[in-house]
């Protein structure tokens, strides 16, 4: 039986939300699967993707196929690249302790290129609501000002007319 490792969705219209599976391949899309692996919540920034690492290795080694979308989120959490290293240690290269170490630091480069993702949105965030609050507070600034300015007028436009009559009456008298 040829198996995949798919996607199956769930979820609103608009807002998916898709379990990792695996299924025989002649099954529908949301039918009948095998085993569930994990889940992918692509509505998020970053999208959260949730992952039984071992389950999902072991279905790789023993043939399982993923979609194109299942083998971008398996390369991103690093399944694909733990059976690559595991195939260096079957032909001989590497060793278990090599493996491990290498694994390793490829998740840690991983974890702080996430973590510097989520904290650059949280900057961006933040200076987006600063610079909210700001044209919000400059906006009831100019409201007041325009009410201060409606209400005033009255007063200011009596002087400047007494101001022009005598100016008048000195030039008719010239």
């Amino acid at each position: 039986m040829a198996t995949k490792i798919r996607l199956q969705r769930h979820g609103k219209k608009g807002k998916p939300f898709y379990y990792i599976v695996v299924a025989d391949s002649r099954a529908p899309r949301d039918g009948r699967f095998i085993e569930r692996l994990g889940s992918y919540n692509p509505n998020t920034n970053p999208a959260t993707i949730d992952i039984n690492f071992d389950k999902t290795l072991d279905w790789v080694n023993n043939g399982a196929q993923p979609t194109d979308t299942c083998r971008a989120i398996l390369s991103y959490k690093g399944v694909l690249y733990k059976k690559h290293l595991q195939g260096g240690v079957k032909k001989g290269a590497l060793t278990e302790e090599q493996v491990e170490t290498k694994f390793a630091e490829w998740l840690d480069q991983k974890e702080g290129k996430i973590t510097g993702k989520k904290t650059s949105l949280n900057v961006a965030k933040d200076e987006a609501r600063k610079a909210a609050l700001a044209a919000e507070a400059k906006k009831s600034e100019e409201k007041a000002a325009a009410i201060a300015a409606k209400n005033a007028p009255v007063a200011e436009e009596e002087a400047p007319a007494e101001d022009a009559a005598p100016e008048a009456e000195a030039e008719s008298a010239e």
